[in-house]
């Protein structure tokens, strides 16, 4: 496990996290959902996922 330390802990508070969102409302509607086995429409409220583009040489360095 990595751990963010120094510099990389005030950039990331400081800088690099830009808000901070409540998804309990929505944590729950989707449980609801799940729970009925209404999993399409859970699945339709979850945001949509995106690959980070990331290089090799960033790969790489994550694999090790």
């Amino acid at each position: 496990m990595c751990e963010l330390s120094g510099e990389a802990v005030k950039r990331y508070a400081d800088e690099w996290t830009v808000a901070v969102s409540d998804v309990t409302p929505l944590a729950r509607e989707v449980h609801e959902l799940v729970s009925r086995s209404e999993l399409d429409a859970a699945a339709a409220l979850l945001p949509k996922e995106r690959p980070y583009p990331a290089g090799d040489e960033l790969l790489a360095a994550l694999r090790a």
